[in-house]
């Protein structure tokens, strides 16, 4: 086991649509850590710890979103694992 981070930056119709609450539940059922949240100009943000092959797959399933998201575009950064979190929240 690879333990990695995740920083993922989501374009698009994300906010008012359940996006956080939809990557919030995924962390939680792939057991990761780290946070999700809407940022100001509209994009959604969330940072995520664990293993690096439930990772790729976590990132699979941001990227296409809750069922009446429209993802348009996404940033997607692996760093080193830190052990930042402890659980996976929505932050506000």
């Amino acid at each position: 086991m690879m333990l990695k981070a995740v920083k993922i930056v989501v374009s698009g119709l994300v906010q008012g649509v359940g996006f956080r609450y939809f990557v919030q539940s995924t962390a939680n059922n792939f057991g990761l850590t780290g946070y999700v949240r809407n940022l100001y100009n509209g994009d959604v943000e969330t940072e995520a710890e664990g293993d690096e092959e439930i990772l790729k797959r976590f990132v699979d399933k941001v990227k296409i979103g809750p069922r009446f998201a429209h993802v348009n575009s996404f940033f997607i950064d692996y760093s080193e694992y830190e052990g930042k979190y402890k659980t996976f929240e929505v932050r506000y």
